[in-house]
């Protein structure tokens, strides 16, 4: 096993509100990497359920969004602040202000790099669902209800230079929609899709991890499955061309995942009722282990 005290997490959560879809994510992931020995802190309590949007923040099942994020935030600082690598299993994107805000807690402010197929930069008048899982990155840097705000420490909880946007694709729709551009919101970091094509995805990757690393800083890792192409990686509930090839996604993500100042990572979106063959799990499964240097032998 790596010389880093990793510990599985699961956070069985679906932000549409109904049991199943990436809910079973967390455990269909847990039995494949069991082989590897790492630790398990067992799951959160909190799901989402609601089926209304709120009306006052435009979010649904917004209370049990608040409740989740306050879990996710306190079970990710106690095991950040006993020296853990938390490796959290989402679920959907909703659980990233919470444990970006643990991460914070035991160690001080740290940056993250975000790989995701969309901006998630929505707020509650934008947003055409208002499933929390298109808000999280709007909510990390204070752009989110007060409510919830007040669960992750007040304001933002990430300032916006010290994050690293990476593999976005949503651009026409997001701005046709009324979100702000990254760069309207401070995000200097980024690189999407377009911009990612014939480039050495290693050499991105490392360069990443060692902005969010200067000066002896920590960083979160943010991982959504739709980064990928809709046909490398049909097992995520919103599809989407264009995206990443698997070894495409094992290149960029390997040097973010092997620097020691990883304080955490999560795994969101992988869908496993889409996943009858296995494939994508177990890929999935494989290049986390891989980038986190540890056998699958335990």
């Amino acid at each position: 096993m790596s010389e880093r005290s990793l510990t599985v997490i699961g956070v069985p959560i679906d932000s549409v509100g109904e049991p199943g879809g990436t809910e079973l994510g967390p455990d269909s992931l847990r039995r494949r990497l069991e082989p590897a020995g790492i630790p398990d802190d067992g799951d959160t309590e909190t799901r989402l359920r609601g089926a209304v949007r709120d009306p006052d923040t435009g979010w649904l099942d917004f209370e049990q969004v608040c409740e989740l994020t306050a879990e996710v935030r306190e079970r990710v600082a106690a095991l950040v602040g006993d020296g853990r690598v938390p490796v959290v299993l989402g679920g959907c994107c909703t659980l990233v202000p919470g444990a970006l805000a643990g991460a914070r807690d035991a160690l001080g402010e740290c940056g993250i790099a975000y790989l995701d197929g969309h901006f998630d930069l929505y707020e509650g008048d934008t947003s055409p669902t208002g499933e929390a899982a298109d808000f999280p990155l709007a909510a990390a840097i204070g752009r989110g209800p007060q409510a919830l705000l007040e669960r992750i420490g007040g304001d933002g909880v990430v300032d916006p230079e010290r994050i690293e946007l990476l593999g976005p694709r949503d651009e026409a729709e997001a701005v046709g929609l009324g979100s702000p551009l990254p760069s309207e919101v401070g995000i200097s970091h980024f690189r999407d899709r377009d911009s990612l094509r014939g480039a050495d995805l290693a050499t991105v990757g490392g360069e990443a991890a060692e902005r969010l690393s200067e000066g002896g800083r920590r960083y979160w890792l943010h991982l959504d499955v739709d980064v990928c192409d809709q046909d490398a990686f049909p097992a995520t509930d919103v599809l989407m061309p264009d995206g990443l090839s698997v070894a495409e996604l094992r290149e960029l993500i390997t040097p973010l995942l092997a620097n020691e100042a990883l304080a955490g990572v999560n795994l969101v979106c992988f869908n496993p009722e889409k996943d009858p063959g296995g494939a994508c799990g177990d890929a999935l499964a494989e290049l986390t282990l891989e980038g986190l240097g540890v056998g699958s032998g335990g």
